[in-house]
Order: C-alpha cells, then structure tokens, then sequence
C-alpha cells in the first residue's frame, strides 16, 4: 500500500474517533486542508504515525487540546480587508444605527483582530452601549488570546495601515497602550463582547441576529458543511441582516443564495430580504 493511501486511511479513522469521542467533527473539512494540518502536526508530535497517535488522542484530553490548537487555522488581523471594512463603515453602519440594539455573531473569530476591528468600528459610528458581539471558536486556546486582547506590538504598523485605509476616524494608537514588545487593547472595548466556544459543525445557531460575520473560514470546508453552515448562518439572521463572508468566499449557487442580495459587487457583504 502506498503511504499516501495509508495516511489517507489513517486519517479518516482519526478523525471519526475523534467525533465519537470529542463530539468535535473534522470530517466535512476540505480533505487537501485537513490532511496537510495533519501531516504538519504529526511532524511535530513525535508520534510515527496517526495511528500511533490515535489511541494516546482518545484517552490525553490535554494531547487532545494541543491537537485541535495545532490542526485548526487562527491567522487573523486587525482591519483584514480595509475596502470590506470601509464598505461595512459606510454602507453597513448607517442601517445599523436605526436599530435600538444590535447583536452580531462573529462566527471562527480565532485570536480576535477583527472582533476588536468591528467593535472599534461601531464604536466610532456612535453605536457604543447598542450592541452585542458574540465571538465564537472551536479554540479554546485562540478564545483565551481573543480575551485578552494583546497582541505582538510589531503588528500595530500593520494594523494601523489597515485602520487608515478603511477609513477610521482616530489615532490608532489611541485604541491600545504598548508594554514592551506587545500592544495591549483598551479593555473598553471588550465591554460589548461576549467570547464563547462554539462548534460551526455540530452546534446549533444563535438567534436574532442582525449581522453574522464569518470571514475566510468556510473555505476550509467541503461543500455539504459549507451548505450546513450557511443555513445555520440563515437560520439566526434576521429579515434585513447582514451576512459577512470572506474574500474569497460567495453565497454563488448555494441553497440560500436567493433569500440575499450582496450589497455591492465584490463586498461579500449580503443583506437578506424581506421575504
């Protein structure tokens, strides 16, 4: 048997003990995505093989958690996209603003960059105090980094080209104090977000939603997860709501695209209708 056919063997079984035992389902994942995560951990394991590894996964929850730490993808930045950002600051936030409240879920917000992004947004569009970001990942680990919201300070040059060009409003060194080599962000604006682990393909949908934000994670998913999510995404939007993919992702033919209209051509940014 050639190795490739083996590791693709082992593989499978892998990741079907680890949904039976872990509840967590890696098995919708794009096979080429998923498969090159394992070869690179496994690299790194000192196990010789996935096999190897499989019965020490099942019975070490801590080896469990290293593992997911390192087989999930949490690259992430602040104001990623700028024309996306600028497009929600200008297009998206005046609708925002006629609501009372408003909810967001930020669905795969890995060490949380563009939740602080969004906060700081709203924050400037004079929606501080009405509304509710509820950031969620399958990472425990990367929901920890999210929480405290520090970050490498060499990352603030780049971050705040990203601010500027998506039209911000400030100095953004106003929005983070520098303690050595790291930039802490002012922890007002973690009062309006709530960080919860949340499993895109097995858990159930929060409700009432006006935006849902998940950028650059449906990429990772073979196609009938991707359907899945995407009418959990549905499911928890309401009439009027904004639903934020990626770049590189699109609601072209798939099963909910007729209920939205994507704001502007080329934004990911799609409003659902008023059925």
């Amino acid at each position: 048997m050639e190795n490739d056919e083996r590791f693709a063997i082992e593989s499978d079984l892998l990741l079907e003990a680890i949904y039976r035992m872990y509840g967590y389902d890696f098995r919708e994942y794009a096979e080429a995505s998923i498969r090159r995560r394992l070869t690179v951990w496994l690299a790194g394991s000192g196990f010789a093989s996935l096999s190897e590894a499989q019965g020490k996964l099942l019975r070490d929850r801590a080896l469990f958690d290293q593992f997911v730490r390192g087989i999930t993808v949490n690259v992430s930045e602040m104001f990623r996209d700028p024309l996306f950002f600028r497009a929600l600051r200008e297009q998206v936030a005046p609708r925002l603003k006629t609501y009372s409240f408003v909810k967001i879920w930020h669905a795969g917000c890995a060490t949380g960059q563009e939740v602080y992004s969004m906060a700081i947004l709203l924050q400037e569009e004079g929606l501080g105090g009405r509304y509710r970001i509820y950031a969620t990942d399958i990472n425990e680990d990367v929901l920890d980094q999210a929480r405290e919201g520090i970050y490498p300070l060499q990352d603030m040059r780049r971050f705040t080209e990203n601010y500027q060009k998506s039209g911000g409003r400030r100095d953004f060194a106003d929005y983070y104090t520098a303690r050595y080599d790291h930039a802490m962000l002012m922890p007002a604006l973690k009062n309006d977000i709530v960080f919860a682990a949340h499993n895109l393909a097995v858990d159930a949908d929060f409700g009432e939603m006006n935006m849902v934000f998940c950028r650059n994670v449906l990429i990772y998913f073979k196609a009938s997860l991707k359907e899945r999510v995407l009418r959990l995404f549905d499911r928890a939007l309401l009439p009027g709501g904004f639903l934020c993919l990626g770049t590189k992702e699109t609601l072209e033919n798939r099963q909910i695209a007729g209920s939205y209209d994507e704001l502007e051509r080329g934004t990911r940014i799609y409003v659902k209708r008023y059925l």
